[in-house]
C-alpha cells in the first residue's frame, strides 16, 4: 500500500446529485404530474432538446440530450415542460446551504450536484455515511426531492458510488472494499473515458480497471498522454483532488437551435454575430483572472451529424469566431445547419493538469 492510498483514507468525501432535477422540482410544484412521464427541455416546435426527464420517461427510452421530437415519438404521453432556470438556481441554492450546515468544503459541479469534504466535521462524531444519509433525508424533509449520494476517501469514487444505486440511495465505497470495487468497474465509468476512448481501450482488450491495471505508467502515457496517466491512477482507485469551494469555470459557451435548418452561409453569419453579443454579456460574469486558451466553434447539421473546430488564442474577437465557422463550414460541404454555438476555454489548472501534476501522482 503506497503512501498516496494511506493519505486517502484519511479523507471523508461525499458526492451527492439530485435525481432527475430540473423534473423533480417541476413535478413537486405540479403534484398532479407525479405519475406522468415528464420532461423538461425546448418545444418539439422549435426543433429543442430536452434537458432531463423522471425516471418513469426512462422507461421509454427518453434520454437527456435527445431531441424532443424524437422523445415524443418514443412516448407520445411525454409532458415536456420549458426550462424555468431562475427557480432551479433558486432551489439549487436552498440545497447547497444545507450542504454547508455541515462543511465549508463544498465544491458545486451544477446545480444539482456536489463534492463534500467532510473528513473535519463534528457532525456525527464525524461518520460521513450518517452525514450524507442526513443531508439526504433534509433534502427530502425541508424540499420534497430526492437525491444520491455516494462516500469514499476521494472524489472519483464518490462520485461513481452515488451513481451505482440511482435514484434515491446511498453508496458507500470503504478503503477496504476499494481494490475489489476497481476491479469490475467499466471503463466507461472513469473520469475521462467516452465513447472514442472506450472503442480505443476495447482495442486493446481493455474493459475492466482489471485490465487497465496490466498496463504500466508509461504504456498508458505514451498511449493516452495526460489521460493514461489518469486511468492508470484510476483503475487503482487513487485520487487526491481535493474539494475545492471556488472551483473556477473552465469555459463558455452559448448556443442556439434554429426553427429551420439554415442553408445560406450569410444568414448564418447573422445568427452567429448574435449569439457573440450574447455571449459577450454572459463573460461579464466571469471572474476577472480568467485567461482564454482557446475559442470553438459548435455546428450541428440537419443530419445530427456534428463539427467542432478550435484554435488556440490569447484572446477572441467575432472575426475569430467568423473566420472558424467558415473553415468549418466548407470542411462539411455547406451542409444545412440546425444548430451553432460558440465558446471560450480558460487558462485555468483544472482537472486534467492536476491530474498530471497532483492529483493522482504516485510513489
Amino acid at each position: 500500500m503506497n503512501a498516496n492510498t494511506i493519505l486517502q483514507q484519511k479523507r471523508k468525501i461525499i458526492h451527492i446529485d439530485m435525481d432527475c432535477f430540473y423534473a423533480a422540482v417541476e413535478i413537486r410544484d405540479s403534484p398532479e404530474l407525479a405519475h406522468r412521464a415528464v420532461a423538461v427541455g425546448g418545444s418539439e416546435q422549435r426543433r429543442g432538446v430536452l434537458c432531463t426527464c423522471n425516471y418513469l420517461a426512462r422507461k421509454y427510452g427518453v434520454c437527456s440530450a435527445m431531441a424532443t421530437a424524437t422523445a415524443l415519438r418514443l412516448c407520445p404521453e411525454l409532458v415536456v415542460l420549458p426550462v424555468n432556470m431562475a427557480k432551479y438556481k433558486s432551489v439549487s441554492r436552498q440545497i447547497q446551504a444545507i450542504f454547508r450546515e455541515y462543511t465549508d468544503l463544498v465544491e458545486p459541479l451544477s446545480l444539482d450536484e456536489a463534492f463534500l469534504d467532510v473528513t473535519n466535521s463534528a457532525h456525527h462524531h464525524g461518520s460521513a455515511t450518517l452525514i450524507a444519509e442526513e443531508i439526504r433525508q433534509r433534502i427530502w424533509d425541508e424540499y420534497q426531492l430526492t437525491a444520491s449520494a455516494g462516500v469514499s476517501v476521494n472524489k472519483f469514487l464518490a462520485k461513481v458510488a452515488s451513481a451505482w444505486n440511482k435514484p434515491n440511495a446511498l453508496c458507500v465505497i470503504r478503503p477496504e472494499q476499494i481494490e475489489q470495487f476497481v476491479a469490475t468497474l467499466p471503463v466507461n465509468k472513469l473520469f475521462g473515458v467516452g465513447k472514442v476512448t472506450a472503442d480505443k481501450l476495447k482495442q486493446l482488450q481493455i474493459t475492466t480497471c482489471t485490465d487497465l491495471q496490466r498496463f504500466s505508467l508509461l504504456e498508458l502515457s505514451k498511449r493516452f498522454g495526460k489521460l493514461g496517466q489518469a486511468l492508470y491512477y484510476q483503475a487503482r482507485g487513487i485520487d487526491n483532488r481535493e474539494v475545492k469551494p471556488n472551483r473556477p469555470r473552465k469555459s463558455l459557451s452559448v448556443e442556439t437551435t434554429f426553427v429551420e435548418n439554415i442553408t445560406d452561409v450569410e444568414l448564418a453569419k447573422i445568427e452567429l454575430s448574435k449569439l457573440y453579443d450574447s455571449f459577450t454579456v454572459r463573460l461579464a460574469d466571469v471572474k476577472p483572472s480568467a485567461v482564454v486558451r482557446s475559442v470553438f466553434i459548435k455546428i450541428k447539421f440537419a443530419d445530427f451529424s456534428q463539427s467542432t473546430s478550435e484554435i488556440s488564442v490569447s484572446g477572441f474577437s467575432l472575426t475569430i469566431f467568423l473566420d472558424l465557422f467558415i473553415k468549418n463550414n466548407q470542411l462539411n460541404s455547406h451542409k444545412p445547419i440546425r444548430l451553432l454555438g460558440l465558446g471560450v476555454n480558460f487558462k485555468y489548472e483544472e482537472e486534467f493538469t492536476q491530474l498530471q501534476q497532483e492529483l493522482f501522482l504516485s510513489s
